[in-house]
């Protein structure tokens, strides 16, 4: 009887073993699958580029990840001569899973890619050579708006400035080399709303911003907070630690009291020709949020974000914005 219960119990664990190789061959070698690249050739007009340049500097900031920040100045604000080269990194100490790197996107880089393969990176987190991309990047998000907004950022990363920088591999812990490839879905795209409906055009550029996460505290990849009630941490080059904001409508932790005006105010300061940037020490106060870029965006796009935002359910959430290290 004993003999026959450890057979059973072996053959089990025999049966097993084999069914979890086969997914995990199958996870890593048939995912992601969400079709070839479109055919797709952007015709590049000069409105189009402008619109893309708007949206990857100062909406969707490709150009934060994807370029170089000066962090002995507020905000990190772009160095000059690096948009697009890459190199930024997400670190395990800062809560990801694994060590991932942007890479270079400017024409140096891209210059053997069509724009369908750029468009698919973009929407669906797949790469030129069927890789399936961390989701730092939102392209969750990105997969939601307009098809020719995405083509338009594409539009624009073809004029950018070519910059020679080959970015190290990004790496991934286990289980998430097997478990990125189950992420990347086909994208749902949606006409961009009329600015004259408000709450639909400031949710279309909330989305764009990809607000939702870096104000939504996460774990190794995995949202874990209230949706916009802030407490996701950013490491700092200096040790110093920023959490994410409450931007709920919450009347004492987040931004229930904020007028539109004292909302619109607190981005477009920044993007005043007397602003200069303040240099900060180490251990001064300082912030995530590359304030400088989004200054750049119109009031019309701020105001109806803010409305968008105040149409949130509050959250009661209480973040410490700033901590000198972790121990603090």
């Amino acid at each position: 009887m004993k003999r026959t219960i450890l057979r059973v119990a072996l053959g089990l664990a025999g049966f097993l073993v084999v069914a979890l190789a086969a997914v995990l061959i199958y996870v890593s070698t048939a995912l992601p699958n969400v079709g070839p690249p479109p055919d797709l050739t952007v015709e590049g007009t000069p409105e189009q580029v402008e619109r893309g340049k708007y949206l990857a500097n100062n909406v969707m900031l490709c150009m934060d990840c994807h370029g170089k920040r000066q962090w002995a100045e507020f905000g990190g604000p772009p160095e000059e001569g690096t948009l697009g080269m890459g190199g930024e990194v997400f670190p395990r100490e800062a809560g990801f899973p694994g060590h991932f790197v942007a890479p270079n996107i400017t024409p140096a880089a891209l210059a053997d890619w069509t724009d369908g393969e750029i468009f698919r990176a973009i929407t669906t987190g797949v790469s030129k050579d069927g890789r399936a991309l961390f989701n730092v990047m939102p392209y969750q998000s990105y997969a939601k708006l307009d098809r020719e907004d995405i083509e338009a950022v594409i539009a624009y990363l073809r004029t950018v400035s070519p910059v020679e920088n080959k970015t190290a591999p990004s790496e991934f812990d286990f289980p998430v080399n097997f478990i990125i490839n189950t992420i990347p879905q086909p994208a749902s795209f949606a006409p961009r709303p009329d600015p004259s409906d408000q709450l639909a055009y400031g949710k279309y550029l909330v989305t764009a911003g990809a607000c939702y996460d870096c104000h939504t505290n996460q774990e190794k990849g995995t949202f874990v907070g209230e949706p916009f009630a802030g407490g996701m941490n950013f490491p700092l080059p200096d040790g110093s630690v920023v959490t994410s904001a409450n931007i709920t409508p919450d009347p004492t932790t987040g931004i229930g009291n904020w007028t539109e005006s004292q909302f619109v105010t607190r981005f477009k300061q920044y993007a005043d020709s007397s602003y200069v940037s303040p240099t900060i020490a180490a251990g001064d106060f300082q912030t995530f949020m590359p304030w400088t870029m989004y200054a750049g965006m119109t009031e019309t796009d701020l105001k109806a974000m803010f409305a968008y935002l105040k149409s949130l359910e509050p959250v009661d959430n209480e973040v410490e914005i700033f901590a000198s290290s972790l121990e603090d």
